[in-house]
């Protein structure tokens, strides 16, 4: 009897600071419109016209995560390529997902954030302005929705994307920028692009990039969910067809189901406002953007179009993981984890589990799509490689594709123990960012398919 005196009065206690505390943010996107029939700002998949397909995947895990990818970033820009001897890897990414920071940024500034990234952010306390503190206080707010509200986006758009909208992601602008949150009420992913703003009947267009990536690392308690408000009918747009027919197969992809109907409840009404949180709770690595693109083709070369596909020659993924570190004391005791422990801890072990098989799954996925590409080519008339530019020279199984995982552990035992100590947060001493920047770097050197790749060029 103790016990359920005890619970209920802990209840009420949490229900008394929740009420007092109440925290949230307010929508920040606008309506489309009904003269617009869409937003028509650019593909989902960009195409080029050159024979790679160079895709990035950041982790997400704060200053850490950012600045490993940035080393990533800056060993790209060492390897010149081709005739032109001006331009790196770098210049030839196609997309860019994950973490949202280094992605967003670098999506934004393309190779010249490679001369501030480090000064602007990652030498930066970008948790200045953040409530931190573990307080009687602060406990109130988490239960209340969150600890902060606008702060970290706001943060962001003074300090580092400077106001910049969606709208500049153009067509013609390489690489393409895939943000992801969770979305929380529906549990899936959800996808800062075309296809998701035209079901929400909103502008992306004139959708802050800061608030975006503030989504996207909105980690739960820390943070309050970034906020989405709905415009049902308040535009022209229709739902893509791959939606319906999703929603209507039984045998559809589970990802690609939940997806599509996140998206119908968007656009039908049934839901007034989306929230968001940290993009790691359903895909740390950002790949949902591309992966749903597969699973919807209807050809087997989508999401490329036939003329890219047809030129296609080398396509490589590169997912850069800084991983999580092991943390807490609790294994050395019989009691705990407290409730603070407890909340970190169940939030890491769903990552880290998610991460473990999103990179397997994706694996397979992608393994799949280049063979399909492979069999297309091959199976292509001769009046169809004539209207596509097929020279004589042309072979169709000459699609060579390359996957893999950059990780601490490719720097050696040491090494990598010395980078785990390091914590997830949003400000680091410089030391320990310049470790990590080597850390990237060295680490996508020492990659074997990517040596591979590279001598394929």
């Amino acid at each position: 009897m103790r016990g359920w005196v005890l619970a209920g009065l802990a209840a009420a206690f949490a229900g008394l600071l929740a009420g007092c505390a109440t925290v949230y943010n307010l929508p920040g996107n606008a309506p489309l419109g009904e003269a617009l029939a869409d937003n028509d700002f650019g593909r989902e998949v960009q195409t080029y016209a050159d024979d790679l397909l160079l895709g990035l995947s950041f982790s997400g895990g704060g200053m850490r995560a950012a600045a490993f990818s940035f080393g990533v970033l800056t060993e790209l820009d060492r390897s010149r390529v081709g005739s032109d001897r001006a331009k790196t890897l770098l210049d030839r990414v196609d997309f860019v997902s994950g973490g949202s920071v280094t992605a967003a940024y670098f999506g934004l500034k393309q190779r010249a954030a490679i001369a501030d990234f480090r000064e602007r952010f990652l030498l930066r306390n970008a948790e200045e302005g953040l409530n931190t503190r573990v307080s009687l206080g602060n406990i109130g707010r988490a239960l209340g929705g969150g600890v902060n509200d606008s702060q970290f986006t706001d943060w962001l758009d003074r300090n580092l994307f400077d106001g910049a909208r969606f709208d500049i992601f153009r067509e013609d602008r390489r690489p393409r920028v895939w943000i992801n949150a969770s979305d929380i009420y529906n549990r899936t992913p959800f996808v800062f692009g075309k296809t998701t703003f035209d079901a929400l009947c909103s502008d992306i267009r004139s959708y802050r990039i800061a608030e975006a990536v503030a989504a996207s690392a909105a980690v739960p308690l820390a943070f309050a969910p970034i906020v989405l408000e709905t415009y049902p009918g308040g535009c022209a747009t229709q739902l893509p067809d791959w939606i319906e027919r999703a929603r209507r197969d039984p045998n559809a992809q589970p990802l690609l189901r939940s997806f599509a109907e996140a998206n119908a409840r968007y656009h039908d009404g049934s839901m007034r406002y989306v929230k968001l949180l940290d993009g790691g709770l359903v895909d740390n690595y950002g790949l949902s953007g591309f992966s749903i693109g597969m699973l919807a083709a209807q050809r087997p070369f989508e999401p490329m179009n036939e003329r890219q596909a047809v030129k296609v020659r080398r396509i490589m993924f590169l997912l850069v993981d800084a991983g999580r570190g092991i943390s807490g004391d609790f294994a050395q005791r019989v009691e705990g984890p407290s409730g603070i422990e407890l909340v970190s801890a169940a939030a890491d072990t769903a990552i880290d589990a998610g991460v473990r098989s999103s990179y397997a799954a994706f694996t397979g996925l992608a393994n799949d799509w280049v063979g399909k590409i492979r069999r297309w080519r091959c199976s292509l008339s001769a009046a169809d490689r004539a209207r596509l530019g097929v020279g004589n020279n042309w072979r169709c199984n000459d699609v060579s594709f390359f996957i893999d995982r950059v990780n601490f552990e490719q720097l050696g035992p040491a090494r990598a123990g010395i980078l785990n100590t390091i914590p997830t947060r949003f400000s680091l001493p410089a030391d320990q960012v310049d470790l990590l920047i080597e850390g990237g770097a060295d680490a996508l050197r020492q990659s074997k398919p990517y040596q591979a790749f590279r001598r394929g060029l």
